[in-house]
């Protein structure tokens, strides 16, 4: 991965990061790079999003995107440490499958659905990939603040939308591209990035280091467009109640713009 003497601010997902440094983006590199930090630290330095929250301030239990997920097949892109599959499991999902690209990730899934009388199918890869996932038997596919992670967004939409049937689907959250560009100091808010800027970064957390792209909130549309999807729904506004709880910057900011966004799209 070549390295280029270009810096900036930027933010990864909910916190603020330092500097980042621009790359070049090589696909196999970024998958090492990026299940390394997850295997290692990854929830230690950025925590864990999950079910029933899509991240800072949206809640499902406010939006309502599932409806019933009684007697659904459901699969988790990026399950994490197995949180949201535990919320729908617990919602009498038929059943419940999971990909994430870190094998440590995946055995925490399985040790925390155990622990709750639940199972999952559980699949390391990236979800780039080819992975042996069954094509159009999927009632639901989601992904809570991990679809941002992928070196090739257009297939794997156009892969999600072969997982599931006809009308069925496809609800991801992630950090909102507008929050990727803002700071709160103590003067308001600044821009410390170009919205348009979709460039490959590179940046140290903790012991570790991770790779992605900041994608505008249109590349997110228009794939979902070119797989087949129809949206739904596009949620960018933060839940009051859960704002009233926390007096901090990060708060303050969530007032003024959204820093989460959540995309319900159907199958055609």
């Amino acid at each position: 991965m070549d390295n280029h003497s270009v810096y900036r601010t930027n933010v990864i997902g909910a916190g603020e990061a330092g500097v980042a440094v621009s790359v070049d983006m090589e696909k196999n590199v970024v998958h090492q790079t990026n299940s390394l930090f997850w295997n290692t630290i990854g929830n230690d330095v950025l925590g864990a999003t999950s079910l029933p929250l899509y991240g800072a301030f949206v809640s499902e239990e406010k939006c309502q995107l599932f409806g019933d997920v009684s007697g659904k097949r459901i699969l988790e892109i990026g399950c994490g440490s197995g949180q949201s599959l535990q919320y729908v499991g617990e919602r009498h999902a038929s059943e419940l499958w999971g990909m994430d690209i870190s094998e440590n990730q995946i055995e925490k899934t399985r040790q925390h659905l155990s622990a709750h009388g639940l199972s999952a199918q559980l699949i390391c890869s990236p979800m780039e990939d080819t992975c042996g996932l069954p094509e159009d038997y999927f009632d639901i596919v989601y992904s809570i603040y991990a679809i941002g992670w992928t070196t090739d967004l257009e297939g794997t939409f156009s892969r999600i939308a072969s997982y599931l049937k006809k009308d069925a689907l496809f609800i991801f959250s992630w950090s909102h591209p507008i929050h990727k560009c803002v700071v709160a100091d103590k003067n308001g808010l600044t821009f410390k990035k170009n919205y348009f800027d979709e460039s490959w970064y590179s940046v140290s957390l903790g012991e570790g280091t991770l790779t992605l792209s900041d994608r505008k909130l249109s590349t997110y549309v228009n794939a979902l467009a070119q797989a087949g999807f129809v949206i739904e729904q596009l949620v960018e506004q933060s839940d009051e109640e859960m704002l009233q709880s926390r007096n901090n910057d990060f708060a303050n900011k969530a007032r003024m713009l959204p820093v989460t966004f959540v995309l319900k799209a159907r199958k055609r």
